[in-house]
């Protein structure tokens, strides 16, 4: 018996059984709901996007056999060949000027895109130095990277004038094609070197050396001036010089071999590495140490017949005769000074008659009180320390005791004697400026170093007049010029195994009533005769200021001292 399925009845009402009725079917608007009911997509639609997928997928398959299995190894080959190279980025190094922003040391590109080192002013070539450039290996690759200071303040400095080198990574192809390049750490350039040095007068005294050294016959020489306030020194000469643009550049070759066969040594730096007797210029440091100890006063007077004479206790009837080189007569410190009296400071520095003298322990005391025998501090490389003899270095070094007589000569600045040209303008310095043992810099700007040295000031007074007398009417009477007042001490050092040549000696500062400037000058190795000449440089050097109006000298040029 077959059983009437019931229709189910949907509890739901649906749309049309609501707006649809017969009562609006007249007004109904199918517009209203055209491309608003969704319609299912074809069989086919998803048949071409599968179809397009396999193609892709069959594209990319086959390329990827084409790369890896049939071109695979060409392209490895090619891979194995490109390369990542890092190259480095040179820092520029840092210049050098002078005071006033003169420029010193430079840069300048080379036409083969490299950078070299110049060098206006080949007269410092021993203070400013020079350097060595990075080396590359036959294939062109640097195995030196760094540019360094081998000499004078380019070494001394090298840390800050040489910067730090940069980076360039560089992806090269198999061709030598850049592919990619990018800083990975960029240079820092050299910090600029500001000096004390005006270059000016820099060149102005170079100049006057050089010219007195070849027409008086000195295989060398050397000067110092520096600022008797502050130690910063403003000129600085070693004759002769080498130009550091050829040392730099590495030739000519027949140059530098010309350098190296010079008997002038140009690769010494004479005014700070130079050490030499120094004979007189010595005095004034004795006659303040003698004041000052009481030995003797201002009106103390010795006769200088020319000569002294001691009885040797070893032979009866003999004498040790001890020359000066002119005499005098009765002189006090002030003459003694002017007029370089040997006897005179015979007596103060070893005794003589009823005359007590310092000894050699005491002239020790006192050269070293104003920086004898020992470096000056300033910032040059390799700078000598000099000698003063005493009974302890001759014995060391000769096995030999001490004499009366090594005492006399070492007060006059004889015997073993050595010292530098900077050492002398720092001690003449102190007697300018009253006591003050300054350390001389060739940095401009800095604060003054000193120490003092124990002697009187009247004692520097009284010997200030006596280098003032030795211009005005004795031995430095060169230097009396009316447009600017000098006080200065000559001396004279016979050298060489017969004391066949002179080295030639002046000291001294200006003006005299408010002292700035304190000066030395030292001519090397000159025929015999020839011992007064170095205060020839100094005129030389006041005149060419005065005939430029220079400050120096009084003048009124703008350049500011």
């Amino acid at each position: 018996m077959m059983w009437r399925r019931r229709k189910r009845r949907d509890p739901e009402i649906a749309p049309d059984e609501i707006f649809l009725d017969a009562s609006n079917t007249t007004a109904f608007d199918r517009g209203r709901f055209e491309g608003r009911l969704e319609k299912p997509l074809p069989h086919s639609a998803f048949a071409s996007l599968g179809a397009a997928l396999a193609f892709l997928l069959l594209v990319l398959a086959a390329r990827a056999w084409d790369l890896e299995f049939l071109q695979g190894a060409a392209f490895a080959a090619e891979s194995a060949h490109n390369s990542l190279e890092t190259a480095t980025l040179f820092a520029p190094r840092g210049i050098i000027t002078d005071r006033f922003g003169t420029v010193l040391a430079d840069n300048v590109e080379r036409s083969d895109g490299s950078v070299a080192r110049v060098y206006p002013v080949p007269a410092l070539g021993q203070i400013i130095g020079y350097v060595s450039y990075p080396k590359k290996d036959a294939s062109g690759v640097y195995y030196d990277t760094a540019e360094t200071g081998v000499a004078g303040l380019e070494a001394e400095y090298d840390g800050l004038l040489a910067g730090k080198n940069g980076e360039l990574l560089t992806e090269k192809d198999a061709l030598g094609a850049v592919r990619s390049a990018g800083t990975v750490i960029p240079p820092e350039d050299g910090k600029t070197l500001r000096l004390s040095i005006d270059a000016n007068l820099e060149e102005r005294f170079a100049r006057a050396i050089a010219d007195v050294a070849q027409a008086q016959r000195f295989i060398a020489g050397g000067g110092v001036i520096m600022d008797v306030a502050t130690g910063e020194v403003r000129a600085v000469v070693s004759y002769p010089s080498y130009d550091p643009n050829v040392m730099s550049n590495g030739g000519p070759a027949s140059v530098i071999a010309a350098y190296s066969t010079d008997p002038g040594h140009p690769f010494l730096d004479h005014a700070v590495q130079g050490v030499y007797t120094p004979g007189s210029i010595v005095k004034p440091f004795v006659a303040s140490g003698a004041l000052t100890d009481g030995l003797i006063t201002p009106s103390t007077i010795i006769d200088d017949p020319g000569f002294l004479s001691l009885p040797d206790p070893y032979h009866p009837g003999k004498f040790f005769i001890y020359k000066g080189w002119k005499a005098l007569g009765p002189v006090d410190v002030r003459k003694a000074i002017a007029w370089s009296s040997d006897v005179f400071f015979y007596t103060v520095g070893g005794g003589f008659g009823g005359q007590k003298g310092l000894g050699i322990d005491r002239l020790d005391y006192w050269y070293r009180q104003f920086g004898l025998g020992s470096p000056t501090g300033v910032n040059l490389p390799e700078e000598a320390s000099g000698l003063i003899p005493t009974p302890a270095w001759k014995r060391t070094a000769f096995n030999e005791p001490w004499y009366l007589g090594d005492t006399y000569f070492t007060a006059i600045g004889q015997y073993s004697m050595q010292v530098t040209p900077m050492q002398m303008a720092r001690a003449t310095a102190a007697v300018a400026n009253g006591g003050k043992l300054l350390t001389p810099t060739l940095l401009a700007g800095g604060a003054p170093s000193f120490s003092t040295v124990p002697v009187s000031a009247d004692a520097l007074a009284v010997v200030r007049e006596g280098m003032r007398e030795g211009v005005t009417g004795a031995l430095a009477n060169a230097i009396d010029l009316p447009y600017v007042s000098v006080a200065a001490k000559t001396g004279t050092a016979q050298v060489g195994a017969q004391n066949q040549y002179d080295n030639a000696w002046v000291e001294g500062f200006f003006p005299y009533e408010h002292p700035r400037y304190a000066f030395s000058v030292v001519l090397e190795r000159g025929p015999s005769g020839a011992g007064e000449q170095a205060v020839n440089v100094m005129r030389d050097l006041f005149d060419a200021l005065r005939a430029e109006n220079s400050p120096y000298v009084g003048g009124t040029a703008t350049t500011t001292p």
